[in-house]
């Protein structure tokens, strides 16, 4: 697939410390190379780093439009706009499924990037259905925290301790609450198979 082809919906999916958001801003950056018109958004409850930015956790940044709800892109949207990345995906609701088939439909690339699994390993949000939906899927992994192997779930820590199946699904937080664990070492106390 050329990675500059227009009208199409890219997803970029993986657990935590997996380089998602790395990978989002290296798109981004060739894009505004190949002289594209990009837009990035990011959800307004990720306030981990810089509000106005979609920030790494390795420190790489790139200036981004915080929003409440996805729909607010629109308020936003530059005519001449050809790029978007979303960054975060997971954190908005099903509507964006909706966007993002708009957005592409008026012709715009379309880059998420977000988490696949939440903490319990289990599907979040709608990035189920955006990977469906999208051209390119691309799948990252992490190292695991435990065993240095391929890591492809979030460990929620509470206390150092596996948070337990019923803990809150959001909490928004970096390496003092969430490691990357692969699928022998992720452990989620009180979820049933």
């Amino acid at each position: 697939m050329n990675e500059f082809e227009p009208a199409s919906m890219e997803v970029i999916c993986g657990s935590m410390f997996c380089g998602k958001t790395e990978e989002l801003i290296r798109r981004l950056r060739r894009a505004i190379i190949a002289k594209r018109n990009v837009q990035v958004f990011k959800p307004a409850i990720d306030n981990r780093y810089v509000v106005e930015k979609v920030h790494s956790h390795a420190g790489i940044e790139i200036d981004a439009i915080p929003i409440d709800d996805i729909t607010d892109i629109y308020k936003h949207l530059k005519e001449d706009t050809n790029v978007i990345g979303i960054d975060e995906a997971q954190f908005f609701s099903d509507k964006i499924i909706e966007v993002g088939e708009d957005l592409v439909n008026r012709g715009i690339r379309v880059i998420f990037a977000g988490l696949d699994t939440d903490f319990r390993g289990e599907p979040f949000g709608a990035m189920p259905m955006l990977m469906a939906r999208a051209e390119r899927v691309d799948k990252l992994n992490a190292i695991c925290m435990v065993c240095g192997g391929p890591a492809s779930r979030t460990q929620r820590l509470v206390d150092g301790k596996p948070a337990n199946y019923n803990d809150p699904l959001v909490i928004v937080g970096t390496s003092e609450m969430y490691e990357a664990r692969c699928r022998k070492h992720h452990i989620v106390p009180g979820k049933k198979i």
